[in-house]
């Protein structure tokens, strides 16, 4: 950006380089309501990029203890809980309850409000940002991958206890606070065997399916994507109208079902299990906007819609997936559950009727 230096009566031009916190400040006053996410792609930067251009202020870097961080969030009480892709926001209001970690790379956190799978594997940076008026920040704990998109973020609300955040983020910071990150290129996409699948086989271990969790290594072995996967799965799926959505919605609010809702991108899974009371529809987006859940749906991005049945010991399992134009899962949904239980007759007899 070109600046201008007055001295007496001349005028003269000279370049200074603007830094990437100072364009922040420039595009969120021209911009208020762009989300940083989609502004960090305008400013050709990454959302890990912008935050960490404020370390040693507004934002703390912290250590790559992972593990240890998500065993302390239980002592910040109540929060609100963020994960997203591309084309679904799932905001969760709650305390964390039960962590496990299993192993080096997976986390599983339980409880009436939280849920979590994380898949530690994806996550590089984890910053703490504090509250920044001009900046636009809320005080928050914000975790970002490789690439520098955000992984989860625990937004404190009215009732968070601020001195157990205080003595994360000071137990947590780096002594050296540089807002320097080691971004990586995105890694190549993952090649299946889509056109070589053995059909037959594919279809006879889905069938011999026991468990929902046996899913993913089925898709595996057989290295197959999930979209062709339903696409292939002869009786246990089935393509519905990608205005389906809507209706679940809708009905579920209307009938005071409680239904899961799992958004996810590759650090995290976040899961929903409750009712769906208030829905909202602007231009372009489907919205849930209950007092403890939110979800924000991009509707044009829907490329498939399909139901989704497996097998399982406790009976069928039955899902609705939705897949964007590049095969990604947007969202899945199912009737409420639990291991040792069988699923829901109302859920069950609806997507049936589709």
């Amino acid at each position: 950006m070109q600046t201008t230096i007055q001295n007496e009566d001349k005028q003269f031009p000279t370049e200074r380089p603007v830094s990437l916190k100072d364009r922040w400040i420039l595009f969120r006053k021209a911009n208020p309501k762009v989300r940083i996410r989609d502004a960090a792609k305008e400013l050709q930067t990454t959302e890990a990029e912008i935050l960490a251009s404020f370390a040693g202020s507004s934002v703390m870097i912290l250590n790559k203890e992972f593990q240890d961080l998500l065993q302390r969030w239980p002592e910040l009480g109540p929060v609100m809980v963020l994960t997203r892709n591309e084309s679904c926001v799932h905001e969760r209001k709650g305390v964390f309850e039960e962590i496990v970690i299993h192993g080096r790379h997976v986390g599983v956190v339980t409880g009436n409000d939280i849920d979590l799978r994380i898949f530690f594997q994806h996550w590089a940076f984890a910053l703490a940002v504090l509250a920044d008026e001009e900046a636009g920040f809320k005080d928050s704990i914000q975790v970002f991958d490789h690439q520098g998109t955000a992984v989860l973020k625990i937004f404190l609300q009215e009732g968070t206890d601020r001195r157990a955040f205080e003595e994360i983020v000071r137990d947590f910071s780096v002594t050296v606070q540089s807002g320097e990150l080691a971004i990586l290129p995105a890694p190549a996409p993952p090649v299946y065997n889509d056109e070589g699948v053995d059909i037959t086989s594919f279809r006879t271990d889905w069938s011999e399916l026991k468990d929902t969790h046996d899913f993913f290594p089925m898709l595996k072995r057989h290295n197959v994507s999930r979209q062709h996967a339903v696409r292939i799965a002869g009786d246990y799926a089935k393509k519905v109208a990608n205005d389906t959505v809507r209706l679940l919605l809708q009905q579920a609010s209307a009938g005071d079902w409680e239904i899961m809702v799992f958004v996810a991108n590759h650090g995290n899974i976040q899961i929903h299990t409750g009712p769906v009371k208030k829905i909202l529809e602007i231009p372009g987006w489907i919205n849930v906007m209950d007092p403890a859940f939110n979800l924000h749906l991009r509707l044009p991005d829907i490329s498939e819609t399909w139901v989704v049945r497996k097998p399982t010991v406790d009976g069928w399992v039955h899902s609705l997936e939705l897949f964007d134009g590049k095969g990604e899962m947007i969202v899945q949904f199912f009737g409420k559950r639990k291991p040792g239980i069988p699923e829901n007759n109302v859920w069950r007899d609806w997507v049936n009727s589709l």
